[in-house]
């Protein structure tokens, strides 16, 4: 008796029918949007997500805003702590410094922040940057309100000062601007 053949194999048509082809995506899910919007090629990418989601676009010159902060506040806590007689010199052109201890602190405060904002600057995460340019940009702020306070109460008034308050005004409104152009959504790809 022969061993009786099996049927030729017959290539299926059904996957190069497109509505075969839709029906069998829809049923793995996959090729429609996701609730983010995105359309996902494979199940796979499904699974794993997309990591270009997660990356920041960072905007324009973001990376030397923060190098130069960092340097800012560096420097400026640096000569707080060593040399308070000067700093104060330096911004209230000739007034008597009665204690040396609260310019100190201040320096202390600006070389904490400081280390954030160098932490910072090698990190890719966007809430992570949000959260040193509003606190880059409420630090400027408060120092603004509290030089102008003064120059209310003392009635000092020189060159120095109004420097002092321009750069202050500029940094915030540069803060602000990239603290919002980080927390912008990226364009789908």
């Amino acid at each position: 008796m022969a061993a009786k053949q099996p049927p030729p194999l017959m290539k299926k048509h059904s996957q190069t029918d497109l509505v075969s082809r839709l029906k069998t995506r829809k049923i793995l899910g996959v090729g429609g949007e996701d609730d983010d919007g995105e359309v996902h090629r494979s199940k796979i990418s499904q699974v794993l997500g997309n990591e270009i989601k997660f990356a920041v676009r960072e905007p324009l010159g973001l990376r030397v805003w923060q190098f130069v902060s960092a340097v800012l506040f560096s420097g400026i806590a640096i000569m707080a702590l060593a040399f308070p007689d000067q700093l104060y010199d330096a911004v209230f052109d000739g007034a008597e410094v009665t204690s040396k201890t609260p310019i100190r602190l201040y320096g202390g405060a600006l070389l904490s922040i400081s280390l954030i904002m160098w932490n910072a600057l090698y990190t890719a995460e966007k809430v992570i940057i949000r959260w040193t340019l509003l606190t880059e940009a409420c630090y400027f702020g408060v120092q603004f309100l509290v030089v102008t306070a003064t120059l209310a109460e003392t009635g000092l008034m020189s060159l120095g000062i109004l420097l002092l308050l321009a750069s202050r005004l500029l940094f915030v409104a540069i803060s602000v601007y990239y603290y919002y152009q980080v927390g912008r959504k990226p364009k789908k790809v």
